[in-house]
């Protein structure tokens, strides 16, 4: 994490002095996120660059070379506890999702040695994948609620694993995949909007309570296109869409209730999902079959199955 001049030192402190936007007090300077560790970053960089080699952008020697180290570093942490994609101020868990991301990681890793005769380790980045899958399935299911869960042992929900298909962790028609999304749709959506896990039960060391995080429910737009419900993917978009403001701009949350925009603004993990989601919707070229490396028109052919 840098700060907007490149700096890497970003303690937090807290300027009581300040009421904040409407009384929304405590103002906070820097991010204590800075101090945190997030498995989900190591398989966000590594997609990244495997996607960048096969959409043909130029690569060198040196990128594969960091890529190797982040991967032997990412071998000795990812059976930690970390803070996970919502960088939680409460206690690390072993975050699902986080660890799924690290699977990423190395099934990545094994995709660009072999599509593009880079040097590694891939039959040990194999087993470690094997390993790490397991892991998730084993520890991150609850099969009496039929979903996976927010992290290993616990009875709450979370929006990012509507990301567990797009990512490739699972196929879209993976029985698992379909109850998380309908666990998703009973618990956490409110005023047809997705939360991204239930602040009141599921602790984040913050007080209960927050807008729909918005990315969320594009999610859960390319959730229903890949489980064949267009239908209700394409109703989701338009609500969404419906929600920028007079430029086009989001924020990164919104409130059913009061109806407005809340959080950061304009927000880039907002728009990026918007963008991906109109793209699953109207290009050949899906991000969310190219990103899981799933057949093309996956999507197109899943909506004669049957939903649920």
């Amino acid at each position: 994490m840098y700060g907007v001049a490149g700096e890497r030192r970003l303690t937090e402190w807290e300027a009581p002095w300040l009421p904040g936007y409407e009384d929304s007090a405590p103002v906070r300077i820097g991010n204590a996120a800075h101090q945190q560790l997030q498995l989900d970053v190591f398989g966000e960089v590594m997609d990244t660059l495997h996607q960048s080699r096969r959409g043909g952008l130029a690569s060198n020697e040196s990128a594969w070379d960091v890529q190797i180290a982040l991967l032997d570093h990412l071998e000795e942490i990812w059976r930690k506890p970390d803070q996970g994609i919502w960088e939680v101020r409460s206690a690390p868990l072993h975050f699902t999702y986080s660890k799924a991301m690290a699977w990423v990681a190395f099934d990545r890793a094994i995709k660009s040695a072999e599509m593009f005769g880079l040097p590694g380790k891939v039959e040990h980045w194999r087993e470690l994948c094997v390993e790490i899958h397991a892991d998730v399935c084993a520890k991150g299911w609850d099969a009496e609620r039929n979903s996976f869960m927010r992290s290993y042992g616990s009875t709450d929900h979370d929006a990012s694993l509507l990301l567990l298909a797009p990512i490739g962790f699972l196929r879209p028609d993976d029985a698992r995949y379909r109850g998380t999304v309908a666990a998703i749709e009973k618990h956490l959506i409110v005023d047809g909007l997705v939360m991204r896990y239930d602040t009141h039960h599921a602790p984040d060391g913050l007080p209960a309570g927050e807008g729909a995080f918005l990315p969320c429910s594009f999610w859960l737009a390319d959730a229903y296109l890949l489980t064949g419900r267009r239908q209700d993917a394409e109703r989701l978009f338009k609500r969404l869409v419906g929600l920028c403001n007079d430029v086009g701009l989001l924020s990164e949350e919104y409130d059913p209730r009061a109806k407005r925009l809340l959080g950061n603004f304009p927000q880039a993990f907002s728009h990026i999902a918007l963008i991906n989601t109109a793209f699953n919707l109207t290009r050949a070229e899906k991000p969310a079959e190219q990103r899981a490396e799933l057949p093309k028109g996956t999507a197109n052919r899943a909506e004669a199955e049957p939903a649920g």
